[in-house]
């Protein structure tokens, strides 16, 4: 969640090295992902391209394994390269349920596919490697930097790839359920401070917008939790970003122990946030500043120390950055502009030849958990959400300086804002196009799916994730596939 690298959500966990990126660089106050969700955002990021135009969809529908991305430019022009960890940009490691619910969410069912968000502490106060994978990586990121990197007479690019802050399988749930546990030890617990954290407001299940009671429902949240619970859900996830936070310490003390800090630049991102209870919701897929705003911190040589950026940037503008950096003309297609004129600290009409950065950003989300595409327009204080064709379902308005917990829609109370930002969105992509091309592709994934099970499709259906609510009445739930079909 990008909101904890500057006030207020600082105050409620200790991370130590994003502060000495703040120091020493400059933080994004603004970053959004271009789809909340791994792959799709991945996609993106890798692409340079916004998620209508990589038609990823949903996580496990990505990049071509042979498409260009920045890396591979770098690389092309004399850069060393190495990759570390989770890259989920073709395609995320997702399983069978993931896929089939992204493609029957317009079918006109309720069924939960997520386990109920709890907590799980492990291990004790000497236990600081929760995450053995992803402190496996790091080594070996660090390994590289001190063998490998010191030695090198050309320029090197590293990327590492983290799964922290998520969260972790829910084995008590079964084996097909998602990610719904948020775990650490009383080591990183420690770094959290209780008192600072926020339970947040909730509409009532009666009031919410339709696809956020969808959303909320699918993502087993509209059960009772108490004030407890929740503050544990949160707390435990400030932990997780604590001991991510140690992870980019390894890499920063590395770089300056080999005395190649002050010549190399550091960007620490996401692909998309975690709810962590707000809006009734965890986990991402959602355009609450939650699940879609990113933290963006960048330091190195050139990059101004202690600024913060106001201006809206999103995963999409790494592509054309990182050519900037390497000095590598950046091709005209991209949908991202090059962050190097904000982190040099300089005005903006000393632009790229593309012109001047857009004053908005467009995120989008078309996978499972949400029952509709999903088209986000942030620019000033404005964020206009819109679903589907822009007619069948309402759209959003949120005032972010009014409002920053989002918990009033105005779209009603300003139609002129709402018709303008709309324009603006149609402008950029035909979103009642694109989103009949998701609901094709899925009905078209759905049915070759169904037909490559044969007879075997009744019993693997209702043994998704889902299963739990499914087997109550599997007849009815079939019955809906097929209407939809």
């Amino acid at each position: 969640d990008g909101r904890l690298t500057f006030y207020p959500g600082n105050q409620t966990v200790d991370l130590p090295f994003i502060n000495f990126m703040k120091r020493y660089g400059t933080v994004f106050l603004n970053a959004y992902t271009n789809s909340p969700i791994c792959c799709p955002s991945r996609a993106a990021m890798w692409s340079g391209l916004f998620t209508h135009l990589t038609e990823s969809w949903n996580n496990f529908k990505g990049l071509d394994p042979d498409y260009v991305t920045w890396m591979d430019l770098m690389e092309k022009h004399g850069y060393h390269t190495q990759k570390y960890g989770k890259l989920d940009y073709t395609s995320g490691h997702h399983s069978v349920s993931n896929r089939v619910e992204a493609w029957t969410r317009d079918v006109d069912f309720l069924l939960r596919q997520e386990g109920r968000p709890m907590v799980n502490l492990t291990g004790d106060k000497r236990h600081v490697r929760v995450t053995e994978a992803d402190w496996r990586n790091t080594d070996k990121a660090v390994n590289w930097i001190k063998e490998e990197a010191i030695n090198l007479t050309q320029p090197f690019v590293l990327y590492l790839g983290l799964n922290l802050p998520h969260p972790y399988p829910s084995p008590y749930a079964g084996e097909n359920f998602g990610s719904s546990t948020f775990l650490t030890s009383p080591y990183w617990l420690e770094k959290v401070t209780y008192e600072a954290i926020k339970i947040p407001k909730w509409s009532s299940l009666s009031e919410m917008h339709p696809v956020d009671y969808y959303s909320s429902y699918t993502k087993n949240c509209t059960g009772e939790f108490t004030k407890q619970e929740v503050r544990n859900i949160r707390a435990f996830y400030y932990a997780m970003c604590a001991e991510t936070d140690a992870m980019l310490g390894k890499i920063i003390s590395s770089l300056r122990d080999t005395g190649l800090l002050k010549k190399t630049v550091v960007i620490f991102t996401a692909d998309h946030g975690e709810l962590a209870m707000e809006h009734r919701q965890f986990y991402k897929m959602s355009m609450y500043e939650g699940s879609s705003h990113v933290p963006l911190l960048v330091m190195g040589p050139g990059v101004k120390e202690q600024q913060q950026v106001p201006n809206v940037v999103s995963l999409v503008d790494i592509y054309p950055t990182m050519l900037d950096i390497a000095r590598i003309p950046v091709p005209h297609n991209l949908s991202g502009y090059s962050l190097i004129p904000l982190l040099c600290g300089k005005a903006e009409n000393q632009v790229s030849p593309r012109g001047p950065r857009p004053s908005w950003v467009l995120s989008e989300f078309h996978g499972c958990n949400v029952n509709s595409s999903t088209y986000m327009l942030r620019t000033g204080k404005w964020k206009y959400v819109t679903y589907s064709d822009g007619r069948s379902v309402l759209p959003q308005l949120f005032d972010l300086t009014a409002d920053p917990d989002e918990l009033t829609n105005v779209a009603i109370k300003f139609p002129v804002i709402v018709h303008s930002l709309d324009k603006i969105l149609r402008s950029i992509v035909n979103y009642p196009k694109v989103s009949s091309s998701v609901q094709e592709y899925n009905k078209r994934q759905f049915i070759s799916w169904k037909q490559s099970l044969g007879q075997n499709y009744s019993n693997v259906i209702a043994n998704l994730r889902w299963h739990q609510d499914w087997l109550k009445e599997p007849k009815k739930y079939e019955n809906a596939i097929n209407k939809w079909l």
